[in-house]
């Protein structure tokens, strides 16, 4: 049977849409395969962790019929990469083989049978779902993604606090050094929900989502969410992605982000980010710390090695307040203000040199990020 006659680049895109979750070495090594269903003339491309499933749709040409196997998803589109985009590409079945032709190339690939795929078992019910549209859940993915925890302890870190209430859907994340929020206004109201998403479905979300401005007038891309104790599903363009959520109790942010702080200054994002990027150069590896000396009308940022090595440069601020010294890790710093690229100025909050500072976009309630100090 031939289960798909298309070209490259249409099935290497419906490949890579599945295949950021698939891992090279697994305990499990169907694992490591795609599922492939092929229903008349649909094929659905299903891949696994065990804990997030993500399914395709698409219509890629070949035989009709009903047909599955599971091959080697890394494998396949590695193979494919190396053929030109508009290249005539064919699967065919035989027996438990797929072999893939274009051009004068033929693979022969093992497969492995499909009833051996092991599928996320969905829950049983589902909440309401709702929908928002994608650019505006990427926005602020992208705004709070860099500040979760990599392989914490505290599990509930390794990953993103999800709040919707009202016309109100925020994002939280922290690595317990650093705070990320981000918040936006939706033109409808949505049902009640305060979930934790896992590390890898939001890298997934971040790489998968559009984020393409819209012609006024237009219908912009929507993704369809619904919660279950443990489980939420996103469904948006032929995407289907299921995933396990993280239990546990997300620390209180609203404690976190301080409140009134006597100092503040506001300046612009990118001067202070390649200040910050030129002293970074001759901090230690395991030791980030740049020192922050807020003055009347200059802001110095220095930063010193093991070596005796030493940076030192200074940026022109409007800035009134009292003297202040503090330190931070400066990867800290960085990953903020990059993380801003569309903004020209932030705003800094400092009560001491001891104290969390804030930092705030002037004029926009809906982004706040918290650092914490270190001692230099």
């Amino acid at each position: 049977m031939i289960v798909l006659k298309t070209t490259q680049d249409r099935l290497l895109a419906a490949l890579q849409s599945v295949a950021g979750i698939v891992e090279r070495r697994h305990t499990l090594p169907v694992l490591a395969n795609v599922l492939l269903r092929k229903s008349g003339d649909t094929l659905q491309l299903t891949t696994s962790d065990l804990e997030i499933q993500i399914r395709t749709a698409a219509e890629l040409g070949g035989d009709s019929g009903h047909f599955a196997t599971t091959v080697g998803a890394r494998k396949l589109i590695d193979i494919l990469r190396t053929m030109p985009a508009d290249q005539t590409v064919s699967l065919e079945s035989s027996q438990s083989k797929l072999i893939l032709k274009g051009g004068k190339s033929k693979f022969t690939l093992q497969t492995l049978p499909a009833e051996d795929f092991p599928l996320v078992q969905e829950a049983p019910s589902f909440g309401a779902s709702f929908q928002v549209p994608q650019k505006t859940l990427k926005t602020l993915l992208d705004q709070v993604a860099f500040a979760m925890a990599v392989h914490d302890i505290r599990y509930y870190l390794n990953g993103i606090l999800f709040v919707a209430e009202g016309k109100q859907l925020s994002l939280v994340a922290t690595d317990g050094h650093r705070l990320a929020y981000a918040s936006a206004t939706l033109e409808a109201d949505v049902p009640k929900q305060e979930v934790i998403l896992p590390r890898k479905t939001v890298i997934e979300l971040q790489r998968l989502l559009s984020d393409a401005s819209v012609p006024e007038g237009q219908q912009a891309p929507m993704i369809e969410m619904q919660f279950a104790a443990n489980q939420a599903k996103f469904s948006f363009g032929a995407m289907e992605f299921v995933t396990k959520l993280v239990e546990g109790k997300f620390p209180d942010y609203n404690r976190v982000i301080p409140r009134n702080h006597r100092n503040s200054v506001t300046l612009g994002r990118a001067p202070l980010l390649a200040s910050l990027q030129r002293t970074a150069i001759l901090t230690s590896e395991k030791f980030k710390g740049v020192r922050l000396n807020f003055e009347p009308g200059s802001l110095q940022i220095a930063s010193n090695n093991s070596e005796q090595e030493e940076a030192v440069d200074e940026i022109d601020i409007d800035y009134d307040g009292e003297p202040i010294e503090i330190g931070f890790n400066v990867t800290y710093l960085i990953d903020a203000l990059a993380n801003m690229n569309q903004q020209e100025m932030v705003r800094v909050e400092l009560q001491d040199g001891n104290s969390s500072a804030l930092i705030t976009l002037p004029d926009n309630a809906h982004f706040k990020y918290v650092v914490m100090p270190m001692r230099i």
